[in-house]
């Protein structure tokens, strides 16, 4: 495959300057804040998530970069050159941005090829080639000459993306591109989405408010709710390290424990939980489900059950009255009302003053 796809990563390592900058974007609509003060740098060739709630302000920040939608105040710059900010305003077709929808909004009457050409505009050799090129890389090289919607929900999305590749953009957006395929479609077509944009190696920013789809496609992933970005980092260290419970609690199921700490240990009801830092006094510690381990015992209660083959969720009662939910992959499923035993079996735990 030939270097104009796109702007891979050089051999000795990832390009460490800045490919995407915000400084300060705060935006509105009809004066009510949808974003607030958002700082936000991008690698080149980085791809990251923007995750969070329905109204979190994640597509107003995608717009704002697209030049969509202007921001009341702030920068925002892309390979360096000021975007929007003060006096200066690039309109969005001088940005060289690249932008998937959710639904494809692909062109009905034009034929695939003609849909992944539009953007070029031009007709010539090279074009062609382009086009064919692009239609390789998102397997679909034998559907040129057919209508969009004789395609399916995913093969409209890779036709879609391939349209956005086609002008060799600096940055390509993604608002929730995988919303409307069913689930079974959504698995598989983000694979090979994510397949597509590491071999061409394009600075990608995507939305999604959905946990699994940020972490496996993202190589960092920026949380927001309420117009602001609560924290930016890698899947792993949002699950392990979260900035605070809020976070803790919308990248994966979590366990918030009121405890009292000492000498570096919370005292729970699963006995002493080592914690990743020093503090005496009230804490609320976090523990994943996969951290408490079931044993024999009575001292809790099974009171739900959700089996998954791979493992299973128990959702428990101890005799303190506080509930958890705990993943355990042995073999034998246990039953609702049952009693057992539970304790801690993890790193030192995160934690945060009460």
């Amino acid at each position: 495959m030939n270097g104009f796809l796109g702007a891979r990563r050089v051999a000795n390592g990832p390009d460490t300057r800045t490919a995407v900058r915000l400084v300060g974007v705060t935006a509105a609509y009809d004066g009510v804040g949808a974003l607030h003060d958002a700082d936000l740098d991008i690698a080149p060739g980085e791809i990251l998530a923007l995750l969070g709630p329905s109204g979190c302000g994640k597509t107003t920040l995608l717009r704002s970069i697209a030049g969509l939608h202007r921001p009341s105040s702030g920068d925002v710059e892309i390979g360096g050159a000021l975007m929007s900010g003060g006096r200066t305003w690039v309109r969005p077709e001088r940005r060289s941005v690249g932008m998937v929808f959710q639904d494809g909004a692909l062109f009905p009457h034009l034929t695939v090829a003609e849909n992944v050409a539009f953007g070029l505009g031009r007709h010539d050799a090279a074009t062609a080639g382009r086009v064919a090129e692009l239609l390789e890389l998102v397997d679909l090289a034998d559907y040129a000459d057919r209508a969009p919607g004789t395609l399916s929900g995913g093969q409209q999305q890779r036709v879609a993306l391939a349209r956005a590749l086609a002008p060799s953009p600096s940055v390509l957006l993604l608002d929730e591109p995988f919303s409307a395929l069913d689930a079974a479609l959504r698995g598989q077509i983000r694979s090979e989405i994510g397949r597509i944009l590491r071999e061409v190696g394009v600075t990608t920013v995507f939305v999604t408010h959905d946990q699994d789809e940020a972490f496996v496609l993202g190589d960092r992933v920026a949380v927001m709710s309420n117009g602001r970005i609560h924290q930016v980092d890698t899947p792993d260290a949002l699950y392990r390290r979260p900035a605070d419970a809020w976070v803790a609690g919308f990248v994966g199921e979590a366990n918030l424990v009121d405890a009292e700490a000492s000498g570096g240990f919370a005292d729970t009801a699963f006995g002493a939980v080592p914690l990743d830092g020093q503090h005496d006094g009230p804490v609320t510690v976090l523990i994943r489900p996969e951290q408490l381990k079931l044993h024999p015992g009575v001292e809790a209660e099974i009171v739900d059950v959700e089996y998954y083959g791979h493992d299973a969720r128990y959702g428990v009662r101890t005799t303190t009255g506080l509930e958890v939910a705990a993943r355990d992959t042995d073999a034998d499923l246990r039953e609702r009302g049952s009693t057992v035993g539970v304790s801690y079996s993890g790193p030192p735990a995160r934690f945060w003053v009460r």
